[in-house]
């Protein structure tokens, strides 16, 4: 059978929706059949097993989190600097956030990969993969910060993403106005 890569994409796209609706004690691949409105047995055809599935959906997640090439263009000619790391970051943060189920899924996949080893290798290897493009970006860019500085906005932003996708210890606060802090006490 010859795979399909837009079928294989809807196929991943629903099971990143189940993952994000259900947590990952629901993604099977039964569920992502129907969530995906394709014949029972489909998903299978795909991704062979649970584990391959998983190694799918992180891909997934990458491509759909990835930015445009017309954001890193438009960043690429402005003036280096606190104001310019602190768009990259909001940009990040909107992705994140306007991309809701993705977010949820890969949230539950980290969850997942603190329970499974094999889970845990896979996000791990991606995670350090973007990781490092971002320290290269940020120097190539001629950002301001360095590995240590990337590492730290990583653990902010993932907290800050969990605090506003589930429940905002400060609802009254705007996304924006908490990367500005972070950027202003993180770099300063």
């Amino acid at each position: 059978m010859v795979k399909n890569d837009s079928r294989r994409r809807l196929i991943a796209d629903a099971g990143l929706t189940v993952l994000a609706r259900e947590g990952s004690r629901g993604l099977t691949h039964r569920a992502v059949d129907t969530a995906a409105q394709v014949p029972t047995g489909t998903t299978s055809n795909y991704f062979r097993s649970r584990d391959a599935l998983i190694e799918g959906l992180v891909e997934r997640i990458g491509e759909r989190l990835a930015p445009t090439s017309e954001d890193l263009e438009r960043r690429a000619t402005a003036e280096p600097g606190p104001a310019l790391f602190a768009d990259y970051i909001r940009d990040i943060v909107r992705r994140l956030t306007e991309d809701r189920d993705v977010t949820l899924a890969l949230f539950e996949l980290r969850l997942e990969g603190g329970r499974r080893p094999e889970v845990a290798a896979v996000l791990a290897a991606w995670q350090r993969a973007g990781f490092d493009g971002d320290v290269a970006f940020n120097t190539a860019a001629g950002l301001p910060g360095g590995r240590r500085e990337i590492a730290l906005f990583h653990y902010a932003i993932d907290g800050l993403l969990l605090d506003r996708l589930t429940t905002p210890i400060d609802p009254d606060t705007s996304t924006d106005e908490v990367i500005d802090d972070l950027v202003a006490g993180l770099l300063h």
